[in-house]
């Protein structure tokens, strides 16, 4: 490859950005990570639902990322490659947390690390905001809503704009039962919430 060139860092691909830092190019790797963490803690935020979570989660992917750039080739997608080792990570979350999940049946309502107050919104919305409001909610809920082999292909279709290849590749699943499990998933969100949002301009 030719020499790192410092000033042009936006303008080489991930996967020249990934080939520099493999060769020892530092900053190469904070481009790629200045570039995806916003969409990586997108992603996360609705695979988890947990703010704490999500940022735990995007510091590991990088961290992975940074630990195994030996282990990418350039065949693949850096994308692609990243969001694989992100979704796993997130799967063993899931699993780990239902595992160690209790409920506590007797929550003392004193106990201020233990009860959750609500405080009332008192700001009223205009009609507008207000539906907007409700429809975003409503999405939200409806997606977590999902079983999770659906919610997970459809984030990274339409959340992330992943190709069906990609995303065939990143879960590990045919391209048959990936677009199969889209159509499903799109379908019980709209109905879900086909009177809060016209999902032909969400989707």
């Amino acid at each position: 490859m030719d020499s790192f060139n410092t000033t042009a860092v936006k303008n080489y691909s991930d996967e020249d950005l990934m080939e520099y830092f493999q060769n020892g190019e530092e900053i190469a790797f904070n481009e790629l990570v200045f570039r995806y963490k916003d969409r990586l803690h997108n992603f996360l935020y609705r695979y988890t639902h947990n703010h704490q979570d999500c940022e735990d989660l995007v510091q590991e992917t990088f961290l992975r990322v940074h630990k195994s750039k030996s282990s990418y080739e350039r065949i693949a997608k850096f994308s692609t490659w990243m969001y694989t080792i992100a979704l796993n990570l997130a799967k063993s979350l899931y699993k780990k947390k239902q595992k160690m999940h209790k409920v506590s049946i007797h929550k003392d309502p004193n106990d201020s690390e233990d009860y959750e107050m609500h405080i009332e919104d008192t700001n009223i919305l205009p009609d507008q905001e207000l539906h907007e409001k409700l429809s975003l909610e409503q999405l939200e809920k409806a997606l977590m809503a999902l079983p999770e082999d659906f919610r997970e292909v459809v984030m990274l279709r339409d959340l992330q704009e992943m190709t069906y290849e990609e995303i065939s590749e990143v879960t590990d699943i045919p391209m048959g039962t990936v677009k199969s499990r889209i159509n499903r998933g799109r379908a019980q969100i709209q109905h879900m919430i086909e009177s809060y949002v016209d999902l032909g301009t969400s989707f």
